[in-house]
């Protein structure tokens, strides 16, 4: 099978209090970050306001290497590494959901992003419970973990 080639365009830039990987901590997820639009994507932002919650995409631009087996916080055996949130992936693609706090313009300020400062935003989708919430999801291996422990 041929291999293909996939081209972002980066629309924005994460400002966050997180400095370095290592910085950015579960616990941390209360903390204010702010997402700076591009001018050419500021029009997107159109009706924003009226969304709690977004998706947030970004390129996790100082990620090197992966592993296909990957050791968790949580447990000493391995997983497969799409059963884990590595940040080290072939493709080092993150996701997460974010309160919307406040819109300025072009500057979007949330709560509960894990990225450091200076972080590439690949997309935003709004938040829509009605297809977003599964009432039967299971977590897998991660069912029966306590993932609030220290």
């Amino acid at each position: 099978m041929k291999e293909l080639s996939v081209d972002f365009k980066i629309i924005g830039i994460i400002h966050s209090p997180y400095i370095k990987t290592e910085d950015v901590q579960r616990k941390c997820r209360k903390e204010i970050s702010e997402i700076e639009i591009y001018e050419g994507y500021q029009q997107g932002l159109k009706d924003i306001k009226g969304f709690s919650h977004l998706h947030i995409f970004y390129w996790l631009h100082k990620s090197k290497g992966f592993s296909l087996l990957v050791k968790t916080p949580w447990e000493d055996p391995k997983h497969g590494l799409f059963t884990t949130r590595s940040p080290r992936r072939p493709n080092p693609i993150a996701h997460t959901i974010v309160e919307l706090v406040e819109q300025k313009g072009n500057i979007l300020r949330v709560k509960g992003l894990d990225a450091i400062d200076g972080t590439p935003l690949l997309d935003i989708k709004p938040y829509v419970k009605k297809f977003d919430i599964k009432k039967n999801a299971v977590s897998g291996w991660l069912e029966n973990i306590d993932l609030n422990r220290d």
